[in-house]
């Protein structure tokens, strides 16, 4: 079977009208959490859990032009601020960024948000030494959310689930009360994807959310809305969008503005939507996203996805899906093990 085959029988596109199908469930529910600042909480898949629908990005909190007392400022007036999904990585800005979260998350603030963070070693050996070292860095005793990064090349799923794989570190984990839920992430192809979730499903893994790119261009080129997220929605499996702007590239596009990237975003049949926030103006650009998003009609969507086409075609502004330029682990290979 090639991979178009795959495509089309693993799943079907979806149309403007089947996407808002599947969002009113989450939009009905959005009003059974009190809103804190105008922001919206959903329900991460079939955990139960509430969470904001924007989540705080990671790696933007550890770069070097951001000084640590200014990131865990920005961290706690975002919890402050009803920001509750708080999202991070092993490998991001080598450690730094889970550091700074951690001793922003200090002082009773892990008790207010839903912690998640991901590992990249595909060894078991490897994958379990990661998780030691996330917990200490975030000082916490336990994860909510640890995911699978980078799940970017048709092998991962294979080394992943294998004998003495990353799998086996992961339920270990969940078992000794480290791990809550287990996820994965990916940027490259949702052939890649689909297929993680094939070879979990063929081995009754159930995964409790998957977190992908979801934008204004995504629906037009090699697209994780029209393969992914329909499997996702019907499986139960909590959606973590990323990528809104694609970096900034989107952006420079010139054909959307920054908050109509958010609400596309929030349209869509989505847990939350993470974005980086390293200052001010972002943080209050996400939160005002959140406050004044309304339900998109069809004429809306269809506005927006038609500024885009021209602009989206060969992914020209999708460069995780294109180039190598934000894989890390390609560039780092020694952290898969």
């Amino acid at each position: 079977m090639d991979r178009r085959d795959f495509l089309k029988t693993a799943t079907t596109a979806v149309s403007v009208a089947a996407t808002e199908q599947l969002l009113a469930p989450i939009l009905h529910a959005e009003g059974k959490t009190p809103e804190v600042d105008g922001m919206l909480y959903r329900t991460l898949g079939r955990t139960g859990e509430r969470i904001s629908a924007i989540g705080l990005g990671g790696y933007h909190i550890g770069k070097s032009t951001l000084q640590e007392q200014e990131a865990i400022q920005l961290m706690r007036q975002a919890i402050d601020r009803g920001i509750t999904f708080m999202d991070n990585c092993w490998d991001y800005n080598d450690g730094v960024s889970e550091v700074r979260m951690g001793k922003a998350l200090a002082d009773g603030y892990r008790n207010k948000v839903f912690l998640m963070t991901k590992i990249d070693g595909r060894t078991k050996e490897a994958a379990a030494q990661q998780i030691e070292d996330c917990l200490k860095r975030l000082q916490t005793d336990r994860v909510d959310l640890m995911q699978f990064h980078e799940v970017i090349r048709l092998e991962d799923p294979d080394r992943i689930f294998a004998e003495g794989g990353a799998m086996e570190a992961m339920v270990e984990a969940k078992k000794a009360g480290k791990v809550r839920y287990i996820g994965f992430t990916g940027h490259k192809d949702p052939y890649v994807h689909l297929r993680m979730l094939n070879e979990a499903r063929a081995r009754g893994v159930h995964f409790d959310a998957v977190q992908m790119p979801l934008n204004v261009m995504d629906a037009h080129f090699r697209s994780f809305e029209h393969d992914v997220l329909p499997v996702l929605t019907r499986e139960g499996i909590g959606v973590l969008g990323m990528k809104a702007f694609g970096d900034s590239y989107i952006l420079n596009s010139k054909t959307v503005k920054p908050i109509e990237c958010l609400h596309y975003c929030l349209n869509l049949p989505i847990a939350t939507q993470i974005t980086g926030i390293d200052n001010q103006m972002v943080l209050d650009q996400a939160l005002e996203a959140a406050r004044t998003f309304r339900p998109m009609s069809a004429e809306e969507v269809a506005g927006l996805l038609g500024r885009t086409k021209l602009a989206a075609q060969q992914g020209k502004y999708e460069l995780y899906k294109t180039s190598s330029h934000f894989d890390g682990t390609a560039h780092r290979p020694q952290m898969l093990g």
